[in-house]
C-alpha cells in the first residue's frame, strides 16, 4: 500500500472520532505530514480525503495557497522592480500574510463554513522562503470553527515540524497524522 493511501487511512481513523466542542483553536488543527516527493500523488488523492471526511458526517472545503504569492506579487504596484531586485521584497512579506489572511476570510464567508466543516489547506510548500507556516496557521486557526487540516510536505519528529526539510522547524500543538503512525 502506498504512503499516501496509508496517510488517508490514518486520517480516516482520526476524523471519525467525535469532535469536542470545547477545543481551543490550536487543538482543532490537524497536520497531514507527508514526504515532499509525494506532493503530486497527494494532490491526486485529495478527493479521497474528502470522501472519508464526508463518510464521518463532516463537511469539506479546500483552500489552495499554491498561487497566492504570484497573485499577491502581481497586484503590487512595483512588481516588475521586485523581479529585477528581489532583495527589496522581504520588507513587504508581512503584506503577503495579510493578503492570504484576507483571501482565506473571504473564502470562509463565501462558502459559509460551519462548525462541522474540515477546511483543508493545500499548497503549503509554496510558502517556503516567503512565509512561515506557523504564522499562517496562527492566523487561520481561530477563523475555523470546525477543523483546519494542513497538507504539510515535510517531516514531523519529536513534536517538531519541518517544511520541505529545508530549515529548522517549530513545535506546534496540532495533531500530527503521518503514513507511518496509526491514530
Amino acid at each position: 500500500m502506498s504512503r499516501v493511501k496509508r496517510l488517508i487511512q490514518s486520517y480516516s481513523k482520526y476524523i471519525a472520532v467525535p469532535w469536542r466542542d470545547d477545543a481551543a483553536a490550536a487543538q482543532r488543527v490537524i497536520f497531514c505530514v507527508y514526504n515532499e516527493a509525494e506532493e503530486l500523488r497527494l494532490r491526486a488523492k485529495i478527493d479521497e480525503f474528502e470522501i472519508v471526511t464526508r463518510q464521518s458526517n463532516h463537511d469539506w472545503a479546500v483552500f489552495d495557497l499554491t498561487d497566492t504569492f504570484a497573485d499577491w506579487l502581481s497586484s503590487q504596484r512595483y512588481a516588475k522592480s521586485y523581479f529585477q531586485k528581489p532583495h527589496l521584497l522581504p520588507p513587504l512579506l508581512p503584506k503577503y500574510l495579510a493578503f492570504i489572511t484576507t483571501e482565506f476570510e473571504t473564502f470562509l464567508q463565501k462558502n459559509e463554513i460551519g462548525e462541522d466543516t474540515v477546511v483543508a489547506i493545500k499548497g503549503v510548500g509554496s510558502l517556503f522562503g516567503f512565509q512561515k507556516v506557523k504564522e499562517v496557521v496562527d492566523k487561520f486557526a481561530p477563523m475555523v470553527k470546525g477543523r483546519l487540516l494542513i497538507f504539510f510536505p515535510g517531516s514531523y519528529e519529536n513534536n517538531n515540524y519541518r517544511l520541505l526539510d529545508g530549515y529548522d522547524g517549530w513545535n506546534y500543538l496540532a495533531v500530527p497524522i503521518t503514513a507511518d503512525k496509526e491514530f
